[in-house]
């Protein structure tokens, strides 16, 4: 029986690390809240245990501390098995940033990143120079050599900020999804190529793509960071797979499915004519209902219309 204790005692576990954050950094109440893009009053009520943080409002949280979401929630990242922690050359490096402020967001290295990842997202890797980085995180040329002595170091660490922004949505958004179906399709969906995060991330995915097919120094970090996606969906379905929802081999399912996302997401970053966010959504679903879906629960799922 689920102690119904159980949730309460959560919430006031995440609210405790969140209040020692502040704590941490020196954040006065409101310029967090104004920080994270929360109402004063939500965040006050969420910091007591009498308001539950939201998916959103965690990632945010997470960007802004420097933490990631599963630190939050669970106090490491390998508490849970609904989402793959990033190992390997994928991990972000637990570096200092000392150009970090009290109750500031960023320090210096994180305004370089920030900016270096909305500039090559935006406009290439190879069109971005040093200078336009710099300006952009109104800083020097020199610092940004100081943080990462070469252009190539900022694409690698470019790629680790979407692998770490993807595990964080991940975990905020999955994590209470019980059903190996639902779960699934959440997963997909908080994939797919929809709004200016999101086409920054596949971006960075599709030049990375690119430069590892000519580059073999660059295909360990490639290979790590495509690794933490496959295995969340291999788990997931996995997990579906034990509980009689979905086909047994779940290695053969999240590879046909992960090339699929892989395949219409670079469609609709390249706006092929008759491509959309929308039908993207609608062939992943139809091919989970077709080819990832046992047989009962198909027909189950027709039955119930």
């Amino acid at each position: 029986m689920t102690d119904p204790r159980a949730p309460r005692a959560a919430d006031d576990a995440v609210a405790g690390r969140v209040r020692a954050l502040l704590q941490r950094d020196g954040w006065t109440q409101r310029r967090f809240a104004a920080a994270v893009g929360l109402e004063e009053t939500k965040l006050s009520k969420s910091l007591a245990g009498r308001r539950r943080f939201a998916a959103d409002e965690l990632v945010r949280i997470a960007d802004v501390t420097g933490e990631t979401v599963a630190r939050l929630l669970h106090g490491r990242d390998g508490a849970r098995a609904r989402t793959a922690v990033p190992t390997g050359a994928a991990a972000a490096a637990a570096e200092p940033d000392p150009g970090r402020e009290p109750g500031g967001t960023h320090g210096t290295r994180g305004r370089i990143l920030d900016a270096a990842w909305e500039l090559i997202a935006d406009h290439g890797y190879h069109r971005v120079r040093t200078a336009d980085v710099a300006r952009a995180a109104g800083t020097s040329p020199a610092a940004i050599h100081y943080h990462f002595p070469t252009r190539s170091e900022l694409l690698d660490s470019a790629l680790r900020h979407n692998v770490r922004l993807a595990f964080d949505r991940q975990v905020a958004e999955l994590d209470t999804i019980a059903d190996p179906h639902d779960r699934l399709l959440r997963l997909i969906d908080l994939q797919l190529p929809d709004g200016a995060l999101l086409e920054r991330e596949w971006s960075i995915w599709i030049q990375v793509w690119a430069e590892s097919a000519i580059d073999p120094a660059r295909r360990e970090l490639y290979w790590d960071a495509y690794d933490r996606w496959f295995r969340t969906v291999a788990m997931t379905l996995a997990e579906g797979a034990a509980a009689g929802v979905f086909v047994p081999d779940a290695g053969d399912a999240a590879r046909r499915l992960t090339a699929l996302v892989d395949g219409l997401g670079i469609q609709v970053m390249a706006r092929t004519p008759g491509t959309s966010v929308a039908q993207m959504r609608a062939d992943l679903a139809a091919f989970i209902d077709r080819a990832v879906l046992a047989a009962p629960a198909r027909t189950e799922r027709t039955e119930n219309g």
